[in-house]
């Protein structure tokens, strides 16, 4: 576990910082981008070994910030955590996502699949 990064796409204050403290408790690094375009600056600039991705952000879609991850070879294979409470936007991101998962979501529940994936 020791040496991975993660990126967490997540416009709520709270839930980011709740997330980034869950990466930290299992020894993941992690940069937070609080909007679509800030998420994709971040995976270009260094691509992470993980993405949790809210996809109900501004500027940039959730969605199309999976689309991208997964269209381009570099990201392609970066693990994706989908985290959203609106239901047909998960829908458009079920099958690209690694997991999916439907707020609300308790520390416990993320932090055990987080662990799993890492």
């Amino acid at each position: 576990m020791a040496g991975q990064q993660a990126l967490v796409v997540e416009d709520n204050y709270e839930i980011a910082r709740l997330m980034k403290l869950i990466l930290h408790e299992l020894g993941v690094s992690a940069v937070v981008a609080r909007d679509g375009e800030e998420a994709i600056h971040a995976l270009h600039e260094s691509p992470p070994d993980m993405v949790l991705l809210d996809l109900n952000i501004p500027k940039i879609s959730g969605v199309e910030v999976l689309r991208r991850i997964r269209s381009d070879e570099r990201l392609a294979q970066i693990k994706v955590i989908v985290i959203s409470a609106n239901p047909h936007m998960v829908d458009e991101s079920v099958d690209m996502a690694d997991l999916v998962l439907q707020k609300p979501v308790s520390y416990s529940q993320v932090r055990d699949l987080v662990q799993r994936m890492i």
